[in-house]
């Protein structure tokens, strides 16, 4: 996902913290197969990272806006 994707672009600051909520449900997913040594994708959890700081940028874009 990048900043230019429509996904985040578009979206209102209530679809973007459902999103951000989702992600980080998936990284604590992905916390738990890594400590249980079950995890095979060990890369998913830096790209995740990253989306929820994309979106969380988005949302302070957002927030700076409207005020």
């Amino acid at each position: 996902m990048k900043m230019s994707d429509p996904k985040i672009k578009d979206s209102t600051l209530i679809e973007l913290t459902a999103m951000s909520r989702d992600l980080r449900h998936e990284i604590f997913n992905l916390r738990l197969q890594q400590a249980s040594a079950q995890l095979e994708k060990p890369g998913r959890l830096r790209s995740l990272r990253r989306d929820i700081d994309r979106i969380e940028t988005r949302m302070s874009q957002l927030r700076n806006k409207a005020a």
